[in-house]
């Protein structure tokens, strides 16, 4: 391993102690074999409260997990705030599977750890750039470099550094031939979606990047207004690339394969769910995750969950492609794993085959 994986490493490795109260133990009695008992348990652990994650809310909340005699804790859900400690907490043991975006299982790789995505939850690049209202930006009809060209300068709010959100700016200003890291001021702003909103209402930030649903509710409160969107087709190369996913590693698969071909297949079952059910249903679902989501609000989001939310946690060829890519293209990383190594696609079949059954 060299110096700058090491670093990595080491830098993931620091945020692990933050979830350890929370987490406990991560001990479990679901090994492998037929013998296995039925009785299995993960700890699990996400980034945000933003919509990719709803599906795995939904397993929960609906008893999916249950019904596989799986357990997964702690209740609520830990939110972790940034990638990175998403990323330390499974490599130092406090969580069994994390819900994040590729960056994250890209940054583990990197560091020499043996991560592996195990469920794909959003098929899209749900990160926004956002504007305040008093910012000074290109015209809504103006080319994807000339509305980035327009960002130079300007403080922009990131939950952190090596994040999803950060990768985005980094990738937006390569292709326009600037350097984030010195034509703008990046902010770190974490992943409480209330206080980036009173950054951006207070111009403490001209602009953000940040996870749907902060956009439509920028829009609605009147702070700001969504300037560039992956997910709306903003930018076709990034169009259907995997995003959002659930990710564990091989000394969890080690130990406990069965909890987590358990936990994909309720996170199949809370798939299907969003694809098939009313309006109505969902948004009394979505008002359960989110609770202070306004009705305007919820009204907003149902479009998004069902235009990109995955319809099955299988991972496509051509969506880990584009991230790739994505990834290449910002410089984050240089030797990319192969899809083969970094998605367990048996593992997520046997997942799926359960909750089939």
């Amino acid at each position: 391993m060299n110096i700058r994986s090491r670093n990595l490493l080491t830098a993931l490795l620091a945020g692990t102690v933050l979830l350890a109260a929370a987490c406990g133990s991560s001990a479990s009695s679901s090994s492998g074999g037929s013998g296995a008992s039925t009785k299995l348990t993960l700890n699990y652990g996400q980034v945000s409260n933003s919509i990719a994650f709803f599906p795995v809310f939904l397993a929960q909340h609906e008893g999916y997990f249950a019904a596989e005699h799986l357990t997964v804790g702690p209740n609520p859900f830990p939110v972790l705030g940034t990638g990175a400690k998403v990323a330390a907490a499974l490599a130092g043991g406090s969580i069994d599977v994390g819900g994040s975006v590729m960056t994250d299982a890209f940054n583990l790789a990197k560091a020499g750890q043996n991560p592996k995505v195990v469920a794909a939850l959003v098929n899209a690049y749900y990160i926004d750039i956002v504007v305040g209202k008093h910012a000074h930006v290109a015209p809504a009809g103006a080319t994807l470099i000339e509305k980035v060209r327009a960002l130079k300068g300007m403080k922009i709010g990131i939950t952190g550094p090596g994040s999803g959100t950060e990768a985005l700016i980094t990738y937006l200003f390569k292709l326009a031939g600037m350097n984030a890291q010195t034509d703008a001021t990046l902010v770190n702003l974490g992943a409480d979606a209330t206080a980036v909103l009173d950054a951006l209402k207070a111009g403490r930030v001209d602009a953000v990047s940040f996870a749907q649903p902060l956009g439509q509710q920028a829009t609605i409160s009147g702070v700001g207004s969504i300037y560039i969107s992956p997910a709306r087709g903003d930018i076709p190369a990034m169009t259907g690339e995997v995003q959002g996913v659930a990710f564990t590693d091989a000394a969890v698969l080690a130990n406990k394969k069965p909890a987590v071909e358990a936990f994909v297949a309720g996170v199949a079952k809370a798939e299907h769910l969003i694809h098939t059910a009313s309006t109505a249903t969902l948004s009394a679902l979505l008002k359960d995750y989110l609770p202070d989501l306004s009705p305007k609000m919820v009204a907003a989001i149902i479009p998004l969950l069902q235009a990109e939310i995955s319809t099955t946690p299988a991972v496509s060829v051509p969506g880990y492609q584009k991230a790739v890519s994505f990834h290449k293209t910002a410089g984050l990383i240089a030797n990319p794993p192969s899809y083969s190594t970094l998605v367990d696609s048996a593992l997520i079949s046997a997942g799926m085959s359960k909750a089939g059954s």
